[in-house]
């Protein structure tokens, strides 16, 4: 997980992207023929290029909750367990009467949200994001594979991307309203590199650059696709969504 030191940094670069579309063209989707399984579906708006879910509660509380898809743990900041009475485990009622106990950690989220809400929260099950339709999917019975481009990770939810040419991994991390940052062992800064994922060529993209081990992709890239994360399976995968316009 990138730091919340460097999120707010690239925070003011993001792109504030449109909140919310109807939903539309529901038969393109690669699984339009699947029958309907046990699924919840979480309503999210952009904002600062974040994900924020706008139904959950945590102890029957509303809050700027942000979907964090490498936290391993959720993220409370203080001034909202101030404000619900700090606990060993917290409630989180994710809607359509489905309430998940989470023991999240503790940290200064500054202006960023009240919480992160992470992996620990999905289990072993599976979250497809639809950033056009605004919805995240919570899949009691895994994702939809048809049509998809699959990558299968160990740790942290990971795929392989093209950088000028090179294969790298990169960690899908939705807690990140940039491009991709990549790693660098001097000064954070930006710059400008050609970038392919899941066989779509984004070419010369603006990049930042920071000193962390992996490159991680946001949601300025990520937002063009359908992606879904099995948290059992260990497998991701991004679907080219046409509905979106490629650059």
């Amino acid at each position: 997980m990138m730091s919340v030191g460097m999120y707010s940094k690239t925070k003011g670069i993001a792109t504030a992207l449109a909140a919310m579309f109807a939903i539309g063209c529901a038969g393109i989707l690669p699984w339009h023929d699947e029958p309907v399984g046990t699924e919840v579906n979480v309503a999210f708006t952009i904002q600062n290029n974040l994900l924020f879910l706008t139904t959950p509660r945590i102890e029957n509380v509303h809050g700027r909750f942000f979907f964090g898809s490498a936290s391993a743990r959720s993220v409370l900041d203080p001034k909202f367990v101030a404000l619900i009475g700090p606990r060993r485990a917290y409630a989180l009622d994710v809607g359509q009467k489905e309430a998940i106990r989470i023991t999240p950690v503790v940290l200064d989220l500054g202006k960023s949200g009240d919480a992160i809400i992470g992996a620990d929260v999905w289990g072993n099950r599976a979250v497809t994001i639809d950033y056009r339709a605004g919805l995240l999917t919570y899949q009691k019975e895994g994702i939809h594979p048809e049509g998809m481009t699959l990558f299968r990770y160990r740790a942290d939810p990971e795929i392989t991307i093209d950088v000028d040419g090179r294969t790298i991994p990169a960690i899908v991390d939705t807690a990140s309203p940039d491009t991709v940052v990549l790693p660098r062992a001097k000064a954070p800064g930006r710059g400008t590199a050609h970038v392919r994922i899941a066989e779509q060529d984004f070419g010369a993209v603006d990049v930042g650059y920071a000193n962390i081990p992996v490159a991680h992709v946001g949601n300025r890239l990520l937002s063009r696709f359908l992606v879904s994360i099995d948290y059992g399976q260990h497998v991701i995968g991004l679907w080219r969504d046409p509905r979106i316009a490629s650059r």
